[in-house]
């Protein structure tokens, strides 16, 4: 199933690319049911190892498939809000390779969690998800802005929606990540029952500074009028904290130090 996957993310991009070329992905989507086909797929193969490990699978690479796949539907979601489809030409082949990656490596232990621990663990994925999206919509919008700075419009600006829209839509979706950020936190200081335990004291710190920048580019927003690249700027650090607090601390612990 892994590779019908890839097959199909990679199809629908190579479609969504031929189409933002020959003609408006408004009115054109034929790669529409061939990426949802491909989600579908994904899917499949988290839930069929979750029957096979009757439990949840959450270890590093399942986790960045699941991650992937969040983006990869929240991306084709977006594409209804103006023009921005073109996300999908990074986006699906990258959530396919992830999905081979992690049925390649085979599955982890299960994560046996109760109903509180199982809805921060996804509080967590997809606030992860959702700002990895604004990520990348904030450097869509850096490389736009500084096209247009340049006088140097290429044909993939054409794509884009204008500045002000793609500005507007990145801080909406800060907001929805932010405050999915915050949920995570919460369910972890109210279900976790030690916060600051030796294993995970770093992803903890490490969220609660993302959550500390994600705060000041908002009030920087609000207060000051913070846009373009510092907006950008902040939008990366935040997630940069994230990566490193979530991926960056499973890596350590499960590829490298080998503990569950």
């Amino acid at each position: 199933m892994a590779y019908v996957s890839l097959a199909l993310y990679c199809t629908a991009a190579a479609v969504l690319g031929w189409t933002l070329r020959k003609s408006s992905p408004d009115t054109n989507r034929t790669w529409l049911p061939i990426v949802i086909l491909a989600m579908i797929f994904h899917g499949e193969v988290h839930a069929e190892a979750w029957r096979t490990l009757s439990g949840l699978d959450l270890q590093f690479y399942a986790s960045l498939s699941l991650t992937a796949l969040g983006i990869a539907a929240l991306s084709t979601a977006l594409s209804f809000r103006g023009k921005l489809s073109a996300l999908g030409i990074l986006v699906f082949p990258f959530a396919g390779l992830l999905v081979l990656l992690y049925a390649s490596q085979g599955h982890g232990h299960p994560n046996q969690m109760d109903w509180q621990l199982q809805l921060h663990a996804w509080c967590a994925i997809v606030a992860y998800t959702t700002l990895a999206v604004a990520t990348l919509i904030g450097i869509l919008l850096w490389c736009q802005e500084r096209a247009l700075r340049r006088h140097a419009v290429k044909s993939w600006t054409r794509v884009l929606p204008p500045l002000t829209e793609l500005e507007r839509l990145l801080f909406e979706v800060i907001w929805v990540g932010y405050v999915l950020l915050t949920a995570t936190l919460v369910t972890g200081v109210v279900f976790v029952h030690d916060l600051f335990a030796q294993h995970i004291v770093h992803k903890t710190v490490l969220s609660v500074m993302s959550w500390l920048v994600l705060g000041t580019l908002l009030i920087g927003r609000w207060r000051y009028g913070w846009r373009g690249a510092r907006a950008v700027k902040w939008t990366v650090a935040a997630m940069l904290l994230l990566l490193l607090a979530f991926f960056g601390t499973q890596f350590v612990r499960q590829l490298i130090l080998h503990r569950a």
